[in-house]
């Protein structure tokens, strides 16, 4: 049901096999637990409890979530015990739009139907909240970009940092903004990293870190010179179709085959962004 990976001593990553590769991951002290993200299926996260409560003996305490999206944080609400921290926007966004979204997807799919959105208990503002699990030291760090109220993770004695979705195979920027993605890549410079776990995907090792942030920043750059360019096509919907995922140097099977649908989210967003519209897209009727 569930990929798990031990990244460091009491550290682990879990990877949803059903949903885009999402990861969640746990800090397991001498007496309790902590738990970063949930998983997007109910069963996913139950898993994740049932491993660190049953198998290990621990009690989670705190839930720590990185973002509000949907598949990071709806499996809050199983964990009963835990405290929930968050950044301050997460708390606004759970409440603004997860609490409705979870209402129209109860109607849709009866999965969801145990499903209750928790608002943080305890939440950052700006700078920085640190939580000591027993000798480990977590950072808790503001990582805007895919979403306004992005943290990461950083657990300073492993040198492991929980990124989030400012890390993907390919980054999305839909709900954020990619100036201030940049931004958030470049700090992560300032960090000693042996791993970074992404919100998707594979686990980032030591030797791969100062490339993958080159290579996002890269990708930012590449798809704002396609849209700048798309404007002077004809028919710049088009224009921005032929420039896929692939001719930008990406894998289409990454993100669990939603490769290309990402990267499109991200090309028309950067055009209206930029133009205010909708790109023309050709209309075979016009020409009969």
């Amino acid at each position: 049901m569930i990929h798990r990976e031990r990244v460091a001593d009491d550290v682990y990553v879990f990877q949803s096999k059903v949903y885009a590769d999402v990861n969640a991951g746990a800090v397991i002290g001498p007496e309790w637990a902590v738990v970063i993200d949930t998983l997007p299926y109910p069963e996913e996260t139950l898993a994740i409890r049932e491993f660190i409560e049953e198998e290990l003996k621990r009690p989670i305490q705190y839930v720590i979530i990185t973002h509000y999206h949907a598949d990071h944080s709806w499996g809050t609400c199983f964990f009963p015990d835990a405290l929930v921290i968050a950044h301050s926007l997460c708390r606004d966004f759970l409440q603004e739009r997860g609490v409705p979204d979870l209402k129209e997807i109860q109607l849709q799919d009866t999965v969801f139907n145990d499903t209750q959105i928790v608002l943080p208990h305890f939440t950052l503002n700006s700078g920085e909240i640190t939580l000591k699990v027993g000798s480990k030291t977590l950072r808790l760090i503001e990582l805007p970009g895919h979403s306004p109220d992005g943290i990461g993770v950083y657990i300073e004695e492993d040198e492991v940092l929980f990124a989030g979705d400012l890390w993907m195979s390919i980054p999305h920027i839909v709900d954020g903004d990619p100036v201030i993605m940049r931004q958030s890549l470049r700090r992560l410079h300032d960090l000693t990293l042996e791993n970074v776990v992404q919100g998707h995907g594979d686990v980032i090792l030591c030797g791969e870190v100062t490339k993958g942030i080159a290579d996002r920043i890269a990708y930012l750059d590449l798809i704002d010179e396609i849209v700048a360019e798309s404007v002077e096509d004809e028919f710049p919907g088009e224009y921005l179709k032929e420039h896929t995922v692939e001719v930008c140097g990406k894998s289409r099977i990454l993100l669990g085959v939603a490769a290309e649908e990402v990267h499109q989210q991200n090309l028309q967003h950067l055009y209206w962004e930029k133009f205010g519209e909708a790109p023309r897209e050709f209309d075979s009727s016009t020409y009969r």
